[in-house]
C-alpha cells in the first residue's frame, strides 16, 4: 500500500499546538520521501515540510520554519508534523504525500506527489 493516511486535524486556537500524523508502509519509508502539503480555500496547494528517506534530511517552507517540526517513526511507519504557535494563516487542509523523487521549490518540495492521502482540516481560530 503506498497511499499515506492522515490523521490529528482539528480546531486550534492561535498560538496553539497541534501533530499530524501521516501512516504509510514500511516500504515507503525506506525507499519515498514523505511530504506534508496545505491548501486553504481558494488557494493553491503549497508544501509545507518534507522528510527524504535514507538520511532523512528534512525540508520546511519559510512560512513554517521554526514553529513545525517534521519526524519520522520507523517502527510505526509514521511521518508526524508538530505545529507550534499556530497562526490563524495556517488554517487548511493538510494533505500527506509520497513519490520515489522530489523537487525543492522554496525550502521544501514542491505539490507533484503521486500518492496522496485524503487530507485532514486543521482550524486555528478564536
Amino acid at each position: 500500500q503506498v497511499q499515506p493516511v492522515e490523521s490529528g486535524g482539528g480546531l486550534v486556537q492561535p498560538g496553539g499546538s497541534l501533530r499530524l500524523s501521516c501512516a504509510v508502509s514500511a516500504f515507503t519509508l525506506d525507499t519515498f520521501v514523505v511530504g506534508w502539503f496545505r491548501q486553504a480555500p481558494g488557494k493553491e496547494r503549497e508544501g509545507v515540510s518534507c522528510i527524504s528517506s535514507g538520511d532523512g534530511s528534512t525540508y520546511y517552507a519559510d512560512s513554517v520554519k521554526g514553529r513545525f517540526t517534521i519526524s519520522r517513526d520507523n517502527a510505526k511507519n509514521t511521518v508526524y508534523l508538530q505545529m507550534n504557535d499556530l497562526k490563524p494563516e495556517d488554517t487548511a487542509v493538510y494533505y500527506c504525500a509520497t513519490d520515489s523523487s522530489f523537487t525543492i521549490v522554496r525550502g521544501t518540495c514542491a505539490p507533484l506527489f503521486e500518492y496522496w492521502g485524503q487530507g485532514t482540516l486543521v482550524t486555528v481560530s478564536e
